[in-house]
């Protein structure tokens, strides 16, 4: 027998409150990734001549950022109603929706894999073929970086 979702949503599946969640998640990611491309560009503008060829760069900072904050998301342990006893000593860790808010949510709206890329191909388009490559770098290398050490870090923290 052939099995076919159900037409009533198209979000079969999904719980009302992780949707919320997600959503919450991705309101601040984006928030603060306008705010940090804003910061970013009042801070160049500052000082055109010494900081104009950072120009670009904070997506690179946003991406490994948020790569480094999914890692530690990964790596955190799984926390549940039945992980939580009152009587035994406290469980940290990030419940599934927490994981989905801050994972989905916060890190997809706040790292910017799009404008990662057409800051590539623009640069590529203008020549500028050694500042795209050592984006591409910058951003592949230091986001695997920075997911590795931040899921590490936070099972070494939680002794996972």
């Amino acid at each position: 027998k052939e099995h076919r979702p159900s037409s009533n949503t198209a979000m079969t599946g999904i719980l009302p409150a992780d949707a919320v969640a997600i959503g919450i998640g991705a309101f601040f990611g984006a928030m603060s990734r306008y705010q940090a491309g804003r910061m970013a560009a009042e801070y160049i503008a500052h000082d055109p001549k010494r900081f104009g060829h950072l120009t670009g760069w904070h997506t690179a900072a946003i991406n490994v950022g948020g790569s480094f904050i999914l890692g530690g998301v990964t790596g955190a342990p799984l926390v549940t109603a039945k992980t939580s006893n009152p009587a035994s000593p406290p469980v940290f860790g990030l419940t599934p929706r927490a994981k989905l808010m801050f994972g989905v949510g916060f890190c997809g709206s706040f790292t910017t894999f799009s404008t990662y890329s057409v800051d590539v191909v623009n640069w590529m388009m203008q020549g500028k073929t050694a500042k795209a490559f050592a984006y591409v770098m910058a951003n592949n290398v230091g986001g695997v970086a920075a997911a590795a050490a931040g899921l590490v870090l936070v099972k070494k923290a939680f002794g996972v």
